[in-house]
Formats: structure tokens, C-alpha cells, sequence
């Protein structure tokens, strides 16, 4: 660990900030000054940011400088600089998902997980930004420019938590918060190099709900995820489906490999075929657990071929719905790859529709078939390494849009938690996400077998961070 009078304050993990604000040795207001300044310096390239809240971050530490000096913290967020997904609302700032189609019309409240944020003390440093109406893989939108991999501008940072990615890589935050639906927090931690926890369905309250979308941290550790979950999730009205707290002991990451039952799945049955070198590195991750006394076994494929699809059908047809219900205008400011995504459902039948729906549930179910009496299951989170940051999709084709989600979106309709950790990088020097998932409720043992990837894994599978132009100033001032 760096000294913590050095200037780069803000590549401290949450952990070390709070140690450092308890002992006196580290200011919160120091803290998020360092992260503004990161983000001064990377955003002409990055552009990870769609809406900045530095006064309000900048009091919120000082509030809590106060409170740490009279050692009364509100929690073991309190002080931690976090940033939220452009998807989430803020009062009385607009929420237009990305897309240049939407209105801007200010949110009435905040989202749910703000709120248990700003409790807990968080210092908030804005929002990150998203792809066009959260579908796509990437970090293209309407409403901004193209959001860029830290690790190689030439890439996607992946989406559509795609700013979250950038923003969690590139140092902006030690906690970012994504969402997901069909990979959308796994997919840029898996490209992006960064570690990301799909929790449980309901462990975090979402407003609007929608079945299968959860929110969830994004971050350089497990650790750290863990730490934002101790504090953000738990029930709320807005969200029927948001589950009550149950006692996890968040902090708790030990993890005792010996007898632990681990799937290994590298063909689902579905979707775009795995790159060989990404399939190496998952067999290397395997093979750590191996080592460390617990039994994996290969999961076979359990998939049928098209079901992926089905999801995409039926997610095809709930967005032309809205598509036909903007106004001409507004439909020509969408991005012309989700327009033609949107119109491809205008010839489904209600029959069709329904089909669709239906698989949701049904993949849902033969996930939790496929992974009983398992632990873990560990997979690649997308089938091939980062691609062009131009490109809206790894595939760059709206007829083969989602083939790249089959090993994420099975997930979110079983419900169950899964963490992406980094494996290591290809021979290009991309990072491959290593997908960790557990049981329903079980997000505490994802994160555990996170944390003990992290400790174990190949000495190759880590490399430092990438500074891009990062000109921090001497910590104080700004």
C-alpha cells in the first residue's frame, strides 16, 4: 500500500479510507478532492461521466470529516466517494437512460439505493453514464459521446453499465454502482478489468421494478463490493420485490476451499462460441480452486439453442412498444442501432410476445436445475475479449445483438448472485472476467470465492492499473 500522504488518494480502496479517516491520518475531504481531480484529468478521454456533483460531494465530506473527528460515522460507507448509473434517479435532475430520445424531465425523488447511500454518508460524485436505453453492450448513447476503455481507448468499456466500468478502472471511485438485467453490471467488469456483483433479485431495492434487473456494486475489490452491500441493500416500498434484511455479515469474507462443490461451465449450449483464450484462462481460475481443496466438475451444456433469443425477442418487444409511443421527433434522436433493434419486434404476434415472456421463466428455472447442489458455478462472463469502443456490440450486428449474453442473463432470471473478478488479459492485453456464481441468497459466498480468487490467482492474472493521463495534484488543494 501506497503512503497515505501520497497524492494518489483516490486508487485507496474503501477499507483503507475508512482506516485512514479513523486514524486520523486521511480527511474525507481530501479523499473526494482526489477523486475530482482523477476525473478532471481522464474525462476529455473517458467520458465515463454523465453528470458531476462535486460541491455537493465536496460538503458531504466535509460533513463527514466532522462526524469521523467526533468518531461517530454513520457507517462503513460514511466519507467513501461512490458514483451512481445515469439509470438512477436523482432528484430533480433528469433521468433519460442514455438516450437523446428520452425527455429530460427532472426526477420527483430519489432511487432507493441513493437514499440508503446519502444515509449511510456516502459522498456522492455523480453519475455515470450508460448505452442507449441500457441495451447495448457498449458505451455508445445518443445523449453523449462514446465512453472509452481505460485499459485501451480503442475499446468498449462493455455496458451497459459501461461508465460504472471506465469509471471503477480508471480510479474515479472505489465504489460505482452498475445495474443489470442480462450482464449489464458483469459484462464491463469482465472488459474493463474490475470486480462486479450481480446480487441476488431484490437484494437492492429498484425503482421502477422490472423482473431480472438488479442493482449492484462495481470496484477494484471484493472487498469493496462487499462493503457498498452492507449498506445498500435492503427492502423498500417502491419495490415489491425487494427482500428484507436477513443478517449477512457483509464483512465476512472468509472462505474454506476444502469440499467446496464448483460447476466449471464453458459451453452452455447457446450463444456465441467461447474464445480459446479466454476458455484457458477460466480453466487456469478452476484450477486455483482445485488446488485449493475444493471439487469442481464440468456442468454440461443445458441450454437450448435459441433461448437467448427468446429474451431478446420479448425485451425487443417491450421496447418498440415505447418506441411507438414517442413522438416522430423524438424517435429520430434514437440511436439508429437500437431504432432498428426496436422496429425488428413491429411484426410479433401477442402469441409471439407471450412465448418469449414465458422463457424468461422457464430459463429461470433450468438454471437453478443446471447449477443444484453446486456452491459455485465459475464461467466466462462473455464469450471474447473487449472489442472496438465504435462498435455498439461485440457481434456489430442488430440480427445477433445479445449472442454474447448466454452466460450472464440465465442468472437474472434464476435470481441468483454472480460476481465477476478479473482472470487475467489475452494476449492483446484485454481483460477476461471470471463469473462467479452462487445460491439464491448466497451472495455473501460469491463474493467470499471473489475475494479468495483475488488473494489466489496467477501472478499474471494482475497488473497495475492503468493511469491514462492521470496528473493528481498534491493532496490538499484543488
Amino acid at each position: 500500500m501506497e503512503s497515505l500522504s501520497a497524492p494518489h488518494l483516490s486508487d485507496l480502496d474503501a477499507g483503507q479510507m475508512a482506516s485512514g479517516y479513523a486514524s486520523g491520518e486521511l480527511s474525507p475531504v481530501d479523499v473526494v478532492d482526489s477523486c475530482l481531480h482523477r476525473m478532471d484529468a481522464l474525462e476529455p478521454s473517458l467520458r465515463a461521466m454523465y453528470d458531476r456533483y462535486d460541491e455537493a460531494a465536496l460538503a458531504a465530506a466535509e460533513a463527514s470529516a466532522r462526524r469521523w473527528e467526533r468518531s461517530r460515522p454513520l457507517g462503513s460507507l460514511d466519507g467513501i466517494p461512490l458514483t451512481l448509473k445515469e439509470n438512477q434517479q436523482v432528484a430533480g435532475r433528469p433521468t433519460i437512460l442514455g438516450s437523446a430520445s428520452n425527455l429530460p424531465i427532472p426526477a420527483g425523488q430519489n432511487a432507493p439505493v441513493l437514499d440508503r447511500a446519502l444515509r449511510g454518508g456516502a459522498c456522492v460524485l455523480g453519475r455515470t453514464t450508460m448505452s442507449e436505453l441500457g441495451m447495448l453492450s457498449s458505451g455508445i448513447s445518443s445523449a453523449h459521446p462514446i465512453t472509452r476503455n481505460p485499459w485501451n481507448l480503442e475499446w468498449s468499456p462493455g455496458g451497459s453499465s459501461g461508465g460504472a466500468g471506465a469509471a471503477s478502472a480508471a480510479g474515479y471511485a472505489p465504489i460505482n454502482l452498475g445495474s443489470d438485467i442480462g450482464g449489464s453490471i458483469r459484462l464491463p467488469s469482465s472488459w474493463c478489468g474490475v470486480a462486479g456483483l450481480k446480487p441476488t433479485y431484490g437484494r437492492i431495492a429498484v425503482d421502477p421494478p422490472y423482473p431480472g434487473r438488479t442493482i449492484g456494486p462495481m470496484g477494484r475489490s471484493a472487498a469493496d463490493l462487499a462493503r457498498a452491500m452492507s449498506v445498500l441493500a435492503g427492502p423498500h416500498p417502491a419495490d415489491p420485490w425487494s427482500l428484507r434484511e436477513d443478517g449477512t455479515d457483509w464483512l465476512d469474507l472468509e472462505l474454506d476451499p476444502i469440499g467446496l462443490h464448483v460447476g466449471l461451465m464453458l459451453d452452455i449450449g447457446d450463444g456465441a462460441p467461447v474464445d480459446p483464450e479466454v476458455a484457458a484462462l477460466i480453466r487456469r481460475a478452476a484450477e486455483t480452486f482445485v488446488a485449493a481443496g475444493a471439487e469442481v466438475v464440468e456442468v454440461p451444456p443445458y441450454l437450448t439453442p435459441g433461448t437467448v433469443d427468446l429474451i431478446d425477442k420479448f425485451w425487443r418487444a417491450s421496447h418498440w412498444r415505447r418506441y411507438q409511443q414517442l413522438a416522430p421527433e423524438q424517435q429520430a434522436k434514437m440511436l439508429p442501432f437500437i431504432a432498428d433493434w426496436c422496429r425488428a419486434a413491429s411484426s410479433i404476434s401477442a402469441e409471439e410476445a407471450l412465448e418469449a415472456h414465458d422463457a424468461q421463466i422457464e430459463l429461470g428455472r433450468t438454471v437453478l436445475d443446471a447449477s443444484a447442489g453446486l456452491d459455485i458455478v465459475l464461467s466466462p462472463i462473455s464469450p471474447g475479449a473487449a472489442f472496438p469502443a465504435e462498435w455498439p456490440m461485440p457481434s456489430n450486428d442488430v440480427h445477433r445483438a445479445m449472442e454474447h449474453i448466454h452466460f450472464c442473463v440465465g442468472y437474472n432470471f434464476a435470481g441468483m448472485p454472480a460476481a465477476s473478478v478479473n482472470a487475467g488479459f489475452t494476449s492483446e492485453g484485454s481483460p477476461v472476467g471470471l463469473q462467479i456464481a452462487a445460491q439464491r441468497h448466497q451472495d455473501r459466498t460469491a463474493l467470499a470465492a471473489a475475494a479468495f480468487f483475488e488473494g489466489e490467482r496467477p501472478q499474471n492474472a494482475s497488473r497495475p492499473w492503468p493511469r491514462g493521463r492521470v496528473t493528481d495534484h498534491v493532496i490538499p488543494g484543488r
